[in-house]
């Protein structure tokens, strides 16, 4: 039987809050060794990831001000997601259709955990295997 995206998942996310600055964002990303976060909205909602890519390109070298820059300013339409019940293989689908490397799990409305391309790895082709697939890898 295939397992859940809530199976896999990492749960516990913490997010940027819309209205809180990228500065802060960057901050939070350096202090929890994360590339990305979800953008969270007052109303608890996930608005949107925010990346440390992102915060280069459309902040840095526009010359924004990264202090006055709020994390809302850099979600794009709508987020792409899971749901909680979904199974792992649809978490796979939708990473490679909209090449994203970290996938948020909704239950409902609420942002419950983020699905990473390593969590997939080890639920779809076993812990075991995949350090001898990953050492495979030249560096």
């Amino acid at each position: 039987m295939s397992k859940t995206a809530r199976e896999i998942m990492t749960g516990q996310v913490e997010c940027i809050g819309e209205n809180e600055s990228v500065a802060t964002a960057a901050q939070k990303m350096a202090r929890m060794h994360l590339g990305s976060l979800p953008i969270c909205g007052e109303d608890d909602r996930l608005k949107g990831m925010l990346t440390d890519r992102d915060i280069v390109v459309k902040v840095l070298a526009q010359g924004k001000d990264p202090s006055q820059t709020k994390a809302s300013e850099l979600a794009q339409g709508k987020a792409v997601t899971i749901g909680a019940d979904d199974p792992a293989e649809e978490a796979l689908r939708t990473m490679s259709e909209h090449k994203v490397r970290r996938l948020p799990v909704i239950d409902g409305h609420e942002l419950v955990g983020l699905i990473s391309q390593g969590d997939l790895a080890i639920a779809l082709i076993g812990g075991e295997q995949v350090g001898e697939r990953l050492e495979a890898i030249p560096a």
